[in-house]
């Protein structure tokens, strides 16, 4: 791990987003919670959260920080979900890996409760994804 007792506690924010592609009558099951494994969007939510705050469990290298804030929202469209993870620290270094770590998971969870409306005949994905995961923004607050 990179040293950074050095470095000043300060608070430090990062914003993170991802996208996943979804059939428009999967987005209309989750929008009417007519999906069998329960309430999409809230079930992401608690999935990310709880992915900030194992980040430096899943990613080698990544320091255990002291997390002040997570905020994790979710905008629905005819056929996808922006995911929108920030992430709040007082610390020594920044918190960007565990606001993408947010943003996957949650999409990563949309994904797995859908994936029995979203398969086709053949038991297979064509037009589902995720992308555009990146950072939005980094910042020291002084």
């Amino acid at each position: 791990m990179v040293e950074v007792g050095q470095k000043p506690v300060q608070k430090r924010r990062a914003v993170a987003s991802g996208e996943i592609i979804l059939d428009e009558t999967t987005v209309s099951k989750i929008q009417s919670q007519d999906i069998k494994k329960g309430n999409v969007l809230t079930t992401a939510q608690i999935a990310a959260i709880q992915a900030v705050k194992n980040t430096s469990s899943i990613i080698p290298l990544c320091h255990p920080l002291n997390l002040t804030g997570i905020d994790v929202d979710f905008e629905v469209n005819d056929n996808k979900i922006v995911c929108t993870c920030s992430v709040n620290t007082m610390g020594k270094t920044g918190v960007e890996m565990e606001a993408i770590t947010g943003v996957s998971v949650g999409l990563l969870t949309i994904w797995d409760m859908v994936k029995a409306v979203e398969k086709d005949e053949n038991g297979q994905y064509p037009n589902t994804r995720i992308s555009e995961i990146k950072v939005i923004k980094k910042e020291k607050i002084f």
